[in-house]
């Protein structure tokens, strides 16, 4: 969650069921975007910036869908992307997490400081937001749901721009207008979910010897991240994103495609 809002939360909220509400209409939705003068302004600024993005590694500009994932320990937001809807992704630009909050380990209960760790999408589009222009991701998820404090899990969990933050992903603003401007798009052209994989490091060998060292002790946090390395491991080998359900007991399944 970022610093408390400088204007009312409802603002958000109503954004929220307005823009996502657009996704069976891709125009509608595209239009509805464009009406807010920092989407504009995004549009105009960074069109060409993406499209050589893209041009660069044989892709159409906009993709077909993109992919973001995140990594805590070295502070790093990448965007994926690809032309078909099977088939590897290519990585298309990464940018610096600017400011950070909490340490190792998934949000478990409102106020923790913590960046959620997991299996997640885009369901907020925000041109409005404090923090310049923000990306909601779908914490608590059906897995947080089990795992997290039943009353007060916390929320509103963003990639913005602004560089503070109490638990979400801040990047700069040049960086979230292209993030933002190229997630409208994509969008807009139908894919319904952009996927968000949040990590806390790279989970290769070094990346789960490094988590063992800080935390383990922690059996139950190591547990935790030996769900989440599959996910990490299978992108990594295929480019191709699993598939992730959720067991009664809040653990993540991951199975390959």
């Amino acid at each position: 969650m970022s610093p408390a809002p400088r204007s009312v939360r409802l603002i958000l909220a109503t954004t929220a069921v307005l823009l996502i509400g657009y996704t069976s209409h891709a125009g509608d939705f595209l239009e509805e975007q464009l009406r807010y003068p920092r989407v504009r302004a995004a549009k105009q600024e960074t069109d060409s910036v993406l499209r050589t993005y893209c041009t660069a590694r044989s892709l159409h500009y906009p993709p077909r869908e993109i992919f973001l994932r995140a990594f805590k320990r070295e502070g790093l937001l990448e965007v994926w992307a690809r032309d078909i809807v099977t088939g590897p992704f290519v990585l298309l630009t990464d940018y610096p997490i600017c400011e950070r909050s909490g340490v190792p380990g998934p949000k478990r209960r409102e106020g923790d400081l913590q960046v959620p760790e997991g299996f997640y999408h885009i369901n907020i589009f925000n041109p409005v937001s404090d923090y310049h222009l923000s990306l909601g991701i779908n914490y608590p998820n059906a897995s947080d749901a089990i795992l997290s404090d039943r009353k007060k899990p916390g929320g509103d969990i963003m990639i913005h721009g602004d560089c503070v933050t109490i638990g979400c992903i801040p990047i700069r603003d040049e960086c979230i207008r292209e993030v933002y401007w190229l997630a409208v798009q994509v969008h807009a052209a139908g894919m319904e979910r952009i996927p968000v994989h949040v990590f806390p490091c790279r989970m290769d060998k070094e990346g789960m010897e490094y988590l063992a060292a800080a935390q383990g002790e922690d059996a139950t946090l190591i547990s935790f991240w030996n769900m989440l390395q599959p996910g990490f491991e299978y992108f990594q080998r295929t480019r191709e994103l699993p598939m992730i359900t959720v067991d009664s007991d809040g653990s993540y399944l991951v199975q390959g495609r």
